[in-house]
């Protein structure tokens, strides 16, 4: 048992793509106790599906949420819950709420199209979010804000399209949840919800948003000319804005996690802190090892090169991830080094493209997720951007944006200014790599190398391999 925080308690549930991560919060952002869960890999079907096995993404909410709760020595002072799913993700659910299929991922090709029905008892078609908030309410509501891509729903207003819309999409109303803003009721948990998860039965559960969204909620991003750096397995940049920004060639729109706002993102890396752990994995060092190899490597990383296409977008299935410069001098320092220095280059590139059509500067960048304790990674994106780079205290900020949440929706706090400056600390990364020019010649550099390799087409290569490995013998 752990000695919480004086004051009411908040939970933030945030189910993340690799793990499920269940916090308790006080009222000033003090984390009482936590719990997480890891999700199990996800499964391939027929081409371009990737789905969460059986009913994995419930089960590992609710295995987190019960040693969350374990650690308190008084769970009765919890008074809300704030609940974030992953973005992008499908649920097809019967009329009991159970899934009918499994849950699509983000990866799924089958999300940025209309759904498409595969047996007589498809009741409801949801979201992550959705699925979730169903199992621990019972209520078929949901936050509007974790409705993007192929959803026949009004990001501006954060509310259904008309009939026609619908028909297109594959589904009529009463297949689809009620919708509602961040810090509304979703409901309360019933009793089976908390069998499962130890929550106590009746707190109320609040909405959010999606989850990157939360995630710059909970990363203290509330100034327009701050930028938030999501360093996860999807890597994104972000900025706020109070109205909503029709989508361009740097960068598209979605909900916030406050109401009345709007989150404008940047073209990102999929499969982004992935890579990370592939070499990890690859080189069998662990993560701390390999960023003081990285370190000891000058910038430009001894010559090797890291494009990170690891995983195609639907519009260049062609693309391809890469590494290039090998002499033979090179070790695994090297190797390490070209990902992160290609990560800090990419992103630095895409923020600040999306900023320059906005019309902003970039006074600040707040570094959240996996990677944000990197100093390596750290140094090289300070010195591109030649502005304070800030990394909250908290490392799970979607679990504390939900919160955020729960804790207005529950009147903890007054509004979302009020909670965000109550409950979210930064601290100023100290450690930088002085020399900026060079950086900004190196990031030039990497941008020409991208656009060489992706003008490449090797999938006729990988088909003929693939093909004769399939040959009977």
């Amino acid at each position: 048992m752990t000695s919480a925080p004086a004051g009411p308690l908040i939970v933030g549930i945030d189910c993340g793509s690799q793990s499920a991560k269940v916090t308790v919060f006080g009222p000033d952002g003090e984390v009482a106790a936590q719990g997480r869960h890891a999700l199990a890999p996800y499964v391939a079907g027929r081409e371009g599906e990737w789905m969460h096995p059986d009913d994995d993404v419930w089960e590992s909410v609710a295995h987190a949420a019960r040693a969350a709760m374990a650690q308190l020595d008084r769970p009765e002072r919890v008074v809300a819950v704030g609940l974030c799913g992953i973005r992008f993700c499908r649920a097809v659910l019967r009329r009991d709420g159970r899934l009918a299929r499994p849950m699509m991922s983000w990866m799924d090709a089958r999300v940025g199209r209309p759904h498409r029905a595969e047996s007589a008892d498809e009741a409801f078609v949801t979201t992550c979010s959705g699925y979730l908030t169903h199992r621990l309410t019972g209520a078929t509501v949901d936050t509007a804000g974790n409705y993007l891509g192929a959803w026949p729903v009004d990001l501006a207003t954060g509310t259904w399209g008309g009939d026609a819309e619908l028909r297109a999409f594959g589904v009529t109303r009463q297949q689809l949840f009620d919708l509602v803003p961040p810090g509304a009721a979703l409901g309360e948990i019933t009793d089976a919800a908390a069998r499962a998860t130890g929550l106590r039965v009746g707190i109320p559960v609040f909405a959010t948003s999606n989850d990157k969204a939360v995630e710059a909620l909970g990363a203290g991003l509330a100034s327009p000319s701050s930028a938030v750096l999501s360093l996860g397995t999807y890597i994104a940049g972000m900025m706020v804005t109070d109205e909503f920004v029709a989508d361009g060639d740097t960068h598209w729109t979605n909900a916030a996690a406050e109401p009345d706002r709007f989150l404008v993102e940047s073209e990102g890396i999929r499969r982004g802190m992935w890579t990370v752990s592939w070499v990890r994995d690859l080189v069998g060092v662990d993560e701390a090892a390999l960023t003081r190899l990285a370190a000891e490597v000058p910038p430009g990383a001894d010559g090797v090169v890291a494009v990170l296409d690891w995983l195609a977008p639907d519009a260049h299935p062609e693309w391809r991830g890469a590494l290039l410069g090998f002499d033979g001098s090179q070790g695994r320092g090297a190797i390490f080094r070209a990902v992160l220095e290609s990560i800090a280059f990419t992103m630095y590139r895409t923020l600040t493209a999306m900023a320059a059509d906005l019309g902003r500067s970039i006074d600040e960048v707040i570094v959240s997720g996996g990677g944000a304790r990197n100093e390596v990674l750290l140094g090289v994106l300070q010195a591109l951007f030649r502005a304070p780079v800030r990394v909250p205290t908290c490392p799970d900020a979607a679990g504390l944006g939900a919160a955020i949440c729960a804790a207005v929706g529950s009147g903890v706090h007054p509004d979302f200014a009020a909670a965000q400056r109550a409950m979210v600390r930064l601290a100023t990364v100290e450690t930088a790599d002085a020399d900026a020019e060079l950086y900004a010649e190196l990031a030039r550099s990497h941008a020409r190398v991208i656009a060489g390799v992706r003008s490449l087409d090797v999938t006729e290569y990988q088909r003929i391999g693939a093909a004769r490995r399939t040959r009977p013998a």
